[in-house]
């Protein structure tokens, strides 16, 4: 991943925003220097680093959870196609709602804890997932299916030899959506309720008004989110090497 890019425009964005604080003299509590916000990181790191693992490694347990589910489904649906029929309508109605539009039963039904969180990232990424796997399966013409049956293939051989590989694309695409999706998820629910996590030290934060550790945390946030982007983004280019 050539990281020069994202390095210069993110030193010129923040250029940009000393500037604007310096013409036209914007107080520290409405928006903050850049410095000041990784003074405020530095001076409790422990805090936001042991916060950030949290918050990442809930997002990450949703993500896995919800995109292997989300796969599966959609194999079994390309392989019995009854089954595409009835579920995938239900698929497509409840990823119309937002899903933090379910935050309150999930920490009604598992509490404040890990749980509730992961299971929000699993609800936000399992249909995007689903959905674009399910799409990606269909991409190889008829023409290409029935020249490998003419070979002797079954639904097995033409899925493991033709399907999978080209939805590839789409797969991974899922899969980058799905993690944005999942880490919004966990940071709004432990903003709702959470013993712990970035989202719940931004809370706090709030609630005290204090702009610089909320700022604080949305950088930390960003941050993590990024490197979370990163990791998949490598993942990518192993699996969708020819692209």
């Amino acid at each position: 991943m050539n990281l020069l890019p994202v390095t210069v425009a993110l030193a010129g964005l923040l250029a940009l925003w000393e500037l604007a604080i310096a013409l036209f003299r914007v107080p520290g509590f409405v928006l903050p220097r850049p410095l000041d916000i990784a003074t405020a990181v530095m001076e409790n790191p422990g805090l936001y680093a042991s916060g950030m693992l949290l918050t990442a490694l809930e997002a990450i347990g949703g993500f896995a959870a919800g995109a292997a589910l989300g796969f599966g489904l959609a194999v079994l649906m390309v392989l019995f196609r009854p089954l595409e029929r009835a579920l995938v309508p239900i698929a497509i109605a409840i990823s119309s709602v937002p899903s933090i539009a379910f935050i309150p039963l999930a920490l009604v039904w598992f509490g404040l804890g890990p749980v509730s969180k992961v299971a929000m990232a699993a609800l936000a990424v399992v249909f995007v997932v689903l959905l674009n796997t399910l799409n990606g399966l269909k991409r190889p013409d008829r023409e290409a299916i029935n020249l490998l049956r003419s070979f002797g293939a079954g639904r097995l051989g033409i899925l493991w030899r033709l399907q999978l590989p080209a939805a590839m694309p789409a797969v991974v695409t899922g899969l980058r959506v799905g993690l944005a999706r999942s880490t919004i998820a966990v940071i709004v629910a432990e903003m709702l309720g959470a013993y712990a996590g970035i989202g719940q030290i931004i809370y706090q934060a709030t609630v005290q008004v204090d702009a610089l550790h909320v700022w604080a945390g949305v950088a930390v946030a960003t941050a993590g989110s990024l490197l979370l982007n990163a990791v998949l983004v490598a993942v990518d280019r192993r699996l969708v090497w020819w692209s």
